[in-house]
């Protein structure tokens, strides 16, 4: 593991400590905890939410996590995702299995996987399967651009050994997205890594084992051994590449003080280009700047501002 992904699961860890420290899950809201939904009964486990007052079928949210690619689980984003409950939706909140230990794209597949799953189980859990959602930040915004890549793109989906199940596969549709503080480029026109500091985060996702084994067997891989390694399979994670026009309309959301602000409007550029819908959002002001995934932060004004325009483009989309 590179010591940027050390640094990240560290720091993250004691971070949304403080960050949900005093929350707790309110009466009104019932909570199905730790439901398995893929083969692996670790990483493949999800969470559902929603206000228990509400009869009948909600429409649904399914929240795809940030974290580097290497940190986070449904347990760091279950008050975000009560937040969103709160609003009336269903919210399915789901771990997937982290790099380095599980390089791309299982996190991919784990995202079809609790797709379908979504879709088996819509009747027991009060799903509403022609108004699904997704929201994903950071990380979590990359891959849920990725899974909006394999929904609507065959060349981009026949890369992979895995598919939905059929029936799943014919009636699964996002009707709109939160793209929320997320990494849509992250190569430049040479293939090569733009961000020196998320190349060690690059190599836990995407370097061949056995080719990193093989490369360190000559000693320690120099930082630009790795960026050469992992140039081949920028093709698989670049999300702006992959837009097209069949692409859910999606709400894009940064922030002054985001340090992937810059990403957002790559983004906003891809859809435009393809046709799609999208709405670009800045939060924060130079004087005033917030941080990176800020709206995770339910207790804050600004986070709550966030959420309520986020659910009400959903709402556009009934």
């Amino acid at each position: 593991m590179s010591r940027s992904s050390e640094k990240m699961r560290r720091g993250s860890a004691l971070g949304d400590e403080r960050r949900d420290a005093g929350l707790t899950t309110p009466a009104y809201i019932r909570r199905f905890d730790d439901i398995q939904y893929g083969p692996d009964p670790d990483w493949n486990v999800l969470d559902v939410y929603r206000n228990r007052y509400l009869t009948g079928k909600l429409p649904v949210i399914l929240i795809v996590h940030g974290g580097g690619w290497v940190y986070g689980s449904k347990e760091t984003y279950q008050f975000y995702g009560i937040e969103l409950a709160k609003r009336g939706f269903a919210v399915v909140n789901y771990s997937y299995r982290l790099a380095p230990e599980h390089k791309f794209p299982a996190s991919l597949e784990d995202t079809v996987n609790v797709s379908a799953w979504l879709m088996s189980h819509a009747s027991e859990f009060g799903f509403d399967t022609d108004r699904i959602f997704a929201v994903g930040d950071s990380a979590g915004g990359n891959l849920l651009g990725l899974f909006c890549a394999f929904l609507h793109n065959e060349e981009y989906r026949s890369q992979f050994p895995f598919r939905m199940p059929e029936e799943a596969e014919r009636h699964f549709r996002l009707k709109a997205v939160g793209m929320n503080c997320g990494a849509y480029q992250l190569f430049n026109q040479e293939g090569h890594i733009d961000r020196p500091d998320d190349l060690g985060f690059m190599a836990d996702l995407l370097m061949d084992p056995e080719e990193e084994e093989e490369a360190e067997a000559d000693g320690e891989l120099s930082k630009a051994q790795i960026d050469d390694l992992i140039t081949k399979e920028r093709k698989y994670i670049d999300v702006a590449a992959r837009v097209n026009r069949d692409f859910p309309p999606a709400y894009i959301m940064t922030c002054e003080g985001d340090f992937l602000k810059a990403q957002a409007p790559i983004l906003q550029a891809a859809y435009q280009k393809a046709g799609a819908k999208s709405e670009l959002h800045i939060f924060g002001t130079k004087e005033k700047p917030l941080y990176h995934v800020f709206h995770c932060t339910v207790q804050e004004p600004e986070g709550q501002k966030c959420n309520d325009e986020e659910c009400d483009f959903f709402r556009k989309y009934f």
